[in-house]
């Protein structure tokens, strides 16, 4: 007679299930789309790293294009105007490049020609500016002409701009993707609440009967999503840390490609994900199963 009042058997089922067949396909689908949201940060933060560590390069560097004038040799206006150029305030070093470095840059044009070093070739002067002050582009070539010096200075602005924007539209496309995929989790969320809703239709009359407010019946649904959302996004985010951890890895100091540097600290940026799942989960249950639960009234 004992078992007849066993509180373990005799306790009322609850409105949701804590577990059903199709919860296993649908932390699946949460678990990919959070891995891709990850994958997606990490490859954001690589990318803009990159990208500062590049500007950073050609902000604090300069090159200076010498054509020889008059009777002075090209050696002897590149040596002129590496003094110049040292002399300029905001500059480091400044030096002057082997003929040959000029010859390689302009062989792909003109070919393999035997007396290259016939032609009247520029030469080049690379110039390290100051870290703390380094000297604008202008500045030097003031001092350039000053001295009766042809030569053209290459600040690398343009491609610093060039390299800005691209960073730029790396993080607006990472923002879009990340939007989607968070677009795509609610939706996935919402059709398996209206499936839930559907398939306890009847329950939720006789609760409507017994007393029981809109409210409470979606936040049940609000919570058990939320939880299920939650459990995804954290293997999501495990397997996008361990794709970053391999990564950082396989490729020694700079992760596995120097165009995309990937950081131990970056490893972090899949913490908020779980969090983020159950949030975005508990929106949309609570959304589907209010606006469901007042077309059955």
């Amino acid at each position: 007679m004992s078992q007849l009042f066993d509180p373990a058997r005799w306790r009322p089922a609850p409105f949701l299930p804590e577990a059903e067949a199709r919860d296993g396909a649908l932390i699946f689908v949460v678990a990919v789309l959070c891995f891709l949201a990850c994958l997606t940060a990490l490859g954001v933060l690589a990318a803009d790293r990159a990208a500062r560590g590049w500007s950073g390069q050609l902000v604090g560097e300069a090159t200076v294009i010498v054509r020889a004038r008059g009777g002075e040799t090209p050696d002897a206006a590149a040596a002129r105007a590496t003094e110049v150029l040292a002399g300029v305030a905001g500059v480091a070093e400044a030096r002057a490049l082997e003929p040959e470095k000029a010859y390689d840059l302009i062989r792909p044009w003109l070919g393999d020609v035997a007396d290259l070093e016939d032609l009247p070739v520029p030469r080049l002067v690379a110039v390290t500016l100051d870290d703390e002050q380094p000297a604008s582009g202008a500045a030097l070539d003031r001092a350039l002409k000053a001295q009766g010096l042809d030569a053209v200075v290459d600040d690398h602005s343009v491609w610093i701009d060039d390299i800005r924007r691209a960073a730029g539209v790396v993080r607006w496309a990472g923002a879009g993707v990340f939007l989607l995929i968070a677009g795509a989790a609610a939706a996935v969320v919402a059709f398996a609440t209206r499936a839930g809703l559907a398939a306890r239709k009847d329950v939720v009359e006789v609760l409507h009967l017994s007393g029981a407010e809109d409210a409470f019946i979606a936040r049940l649904f609000q919570l058990r999503f939320a939880r299920i959302a939650g459990l995804a996004g954290l293997l999501g985010a495990a397997g996008a840390a361990a794709v970053g951890a391999l990564a950082r890895l396989a490729g020694g100091g700079e992760g596995l490609t120097p165009a995309l540097p990937i950081a131990w600290n970056d490893l972090l940026a899949v913490l908020p994900c779980p969090v983020l799942a159950a949030l975005v989960a508990a929106v949309a249950a609570r959304l589907t199963a209010s606006a469901l639960i007042r077309e059955m009234e």
